[in-house]
């Protein structure tokens, strides 16, 4: 019960104030641990990935693990708090929701959703730009605020950090290019299998919330994505939206094939990106 009470009043608190500026992001210190590791033992090598995971999975576990202690050793509420207050700094609903929304106002919207996503954005048309706003929350929502939330609840505060610390290497060494191929190969799927569950209780919500019949109608195009998780909630998100996600898109220059999701229209509006953020809100 109490990781569920942390749980509600984390989300409340990211929700209320998003990020606490005044103190060091504690990502920004895993980020650290990583970059430490590649700078000083870097090798184009699985086995040396595989060290980069145990070195900072190690380091993370044991201060999660001394925090914890040190909480519950203090007064109940005191730790209910200030646990809520730390785990909050690791679900990035807040900030998702006004970067995404942000798109619609921005007049330059190329150079903004370019802050977003890796594809090249340059020649992205208006509707272009709203498509790659909506995938990015999708997938963001499943790795920024569903998955901590689910960590958190089962696991507690070390749940939730350890989590963070496979996303953060993920993000920072899991590509498919000749640095990162072999180096991050053990990070990339220790993401993949971290994410399993919770990308697909992503997409579920998405639709029950969208208020869809079939609940798991996601799943035909959802598996068409080359991630094993991120098709599910894009796909649950066009679903709901009755709009189609997807498709050929350029990266660092060159066109890649990539499949569609969802069945509606292809002309993606403002509108959309408003929904997309408030699916809950959304009638069909």
């Amino acid at each position: 019960m109490s990781n569920l009470f942390i749980s509600l009043l984390a989300y409340f608190i990211d929700k209320r104030f998003g990020e606490f500026s005044f103190i060091k992001h504690p990502v920004i210190v895993i980020g650290e641990f990583i970059s430490f590791f590649e700078k000083n033992f870097y090798k184009d090598s699985i086995i040396r990935g595989l060290f980069l995971v145990v070195f900072t999975l190690t380091i993370v576990a044991l201060l999660a693990t001394s925090v914890t202690l040190i909480l519950q050793h203090t007064i109940g509420w005191i730790n209910i708090i200030v646990s809520a207050c730390i785990t909050s700094m690791f679900i990035a609903h807040r900030m998702l929701h006004d970067a995404v929304l942000n798109i619609v106002e921005e007049k330059d919207k190329r150079a903004a959703i370019a802050m977003l996503v890796s594809r090249d954005t340059q020649d992205l048309s208006e509707s272009d730009v709203y498509k790659a706003a909506i995938e990015t929350y999708a997938e963001n929502l499943s790795d920024g605020v569903i998955a901590p939330l689910f960590y958190l609840l089962f696991f507690g505060l070390p749940g939730i950090i350890l989590y963070k610390a496979i996303n953060t290497m993920d993000s920072m060494v899991g590509y498919r290019n000749e640095r990162y191929e072999k180096f991050g190969k053990t990070a990339a799927l220790l993401d993949d299998l971290a994410n399993y569950v919770p990308s697909r209780l992503t997409a579920l919500l998405i639709m029950l919330l969208g208020k869809r019949k079939k609940l798991f109608s996601f799943y035909k195009d959802g598996r068409k994505h080359e991630s094993p998780n991120a098709g599910h909630p894009i796909t649950a998100m066009a679903l709901v939206l009755g709009i189609k996600l997807g498709g050929d898109t350029s990266y660092f220059g060159k066109m890649k094939k990539k499949p569609t999701f969802g069945e509606g229209r292809e002309k993606i509006t403002a509108q959309d990106v408003k929904n997309a953020v408030n699916f809950a809100k959304i009638r069909q």
